[in-house]
């Protein structure tokens, strides 16, 4: 994001394209059922997901915004609440196990809702005690962990939204979450300024509590293979540890800027870091060397 846009930007030629701009009315340009055909004005964009030729944006009042990279328009808006706290905290694209594509948007009304962008349909929504900042499919569908305005997550079974079990160890309320590519590990980070790392198959006890530095731990990634998983405090600080030799830390980068997020690529170990100053992202490829290289680009 930049400003009211969304750019695409390549590292290869280090070129950038705008996909979509939403300080103006935004309309989808195809029929759906539950679409909503009026649109949306002036969207303030909170989170984004993209995969494959997909991206979906989600705004500060529910908003939705489905768009095929590979067509002009907008596919599909929707809003998913019009409750006064109604922030889309998170988004989520997977293939279901029938192999269509399925979303998941979480958002501060408490709510977690599952569309299927196959039929353009709301599958499923389930509803929990508190805002949800935060949720993540298991590699194999099953289990959701829950994370969001109490010190507890869960682990919700996928089908039902039914709690599995509550992980207990955090202070404070959480905002992160992620699973390691091997389905037994996930991790989730909280305002207490630590990342717990979990082993499904025990969640009485955290395996590890990793400790940033200055606040909380607002998000969370592993790469690709597993080999590497990254947390980022709201400022200044990305950690990246190495999980195979057991989450031993391997760099701390350290930049003045606030940080709205991060991203491993999906075949290479690039990690994005978004900064909210507006004016760059920065990219940095990690090899297996353990060699940084950094890259502005003015966006």
């Amino acid at each position: 994001m930049s400003h009211y846009s969304i750019i695409h930007w390549s590292s290869l030629s280090s070129k950038k394209t705008e996909v979509l701009n939403v300080s103006g009315h935004v309309a989808p340009c195809e029929k759906h059922p539950g679409s909503l055909l009026e649109g949306f004005t002036q969207t303030q964009v909170s989170t984004l997901a993209v995969r494959d030729n997909l991206l979906i944006a989600g705004g500060f009042q529910g908003e939705l915004i489905c768009k095929n990279l590979d067509r002009t328009g907008v596919t599909f808006c929707t809003r998913t609440t019009y409750d006064d706290n109604a922030i889309t905290n998170a988004i989520e694209i997977y293939d279901s196990p029938s192999g269509a594509v399925h979303f998941m948007a979480t958002n501060n009304d408490c709510g977690v809702r599952d569309f299927d962008m196959e039929r353009f349909q709301l599958i499923k929504h389930f509803s929990y005690p508190w805002p949800v900042n935060h949720t993540s499919l298991s590699p194999d569908g099953k289990v959701i962990i829950i994370v969001g305005d109490s010190p507890d997550g869960m682990l919700v079974d996928s089908q039902t939204g039914k709690t599995v079990t509550h992980l207990q160890g955090h202070l404070d309320f959480s905002f992160a979450s992620a699973w390691h590519p091997n389905g037994h590990i996930f991790a989730t980070g909280n305002q207490d300024k630590t990342c717990r790392i979990w082993d499904v198959r025990n969640v009485s006890k955290p395996v590890d509590v990793l400790k940033g530095n200055l606040g909380a731990i607002r998000s969370i990634r592993f790469t690709s293979d597993g080999q590497f998983m990254a947390m980022a405090e709201p400022a200044d600080f990305v950690h990246v540890y190495d999980v195979k030799n057991g989450f031993e830390k391997e760099q701390e980068i350290d930049f003045f800027g606030e940080i709205s997020g991060l991203s491993f690529s999906p075949d290479t170990d690039s990690l994005f870091i978004g900064v909210w100053d507006r004016t760059y992202g920065s990219l940095f490829q990690y090899n297996r060397c353990r060699n940084y290289s950094y890259l502005d680009s003015l966006l």
